[in-house]
């Protein structure tokens, strides 16, 4: 079984997982559960990498579509992590 050629680029990084993560923060809009948000992130990532990004290559296109997905959610994680600790510390002084 030969693995796929997959090459990491401008794409992924900068605008790939930016991407998901505002379309997950547009899905907040709807009545959905907070726990189903990291399965809408890979879902999405998903779709972008198999779409656009690694089209014609599916076996590419599903392993980096993992990878958008899971960095969107570590990403926005993160960031709010890191958010509600400046408010507390903000807060606290």
């Amino acid at each position: 079984m030969n693995f796929p050629d997959i090459h990491t680029n401008f794409w992924d990084a900068v605008i790939a997982v930016p991407l998901i993560v505002l379309l997950t923060q547009i899905f907040k809009l709807f009545p959905i559960p907070r726990k189903y948000f990291p399965t809408i992130a890979t879902i999405i990532g998903f779709i972008i990498s198999i779409f656009f990004s690694h089209r014609g290559n599916l076996s590419a296109g599903i392993f980096m579509g993992g990878f958008y997905g899971s960095a969107a959610v570590g990403l926005y994680s993160s960031l709010k992590t890191a958010w509600l600790a400046h408010r507390k510390k903000r807060n606290s002084s």
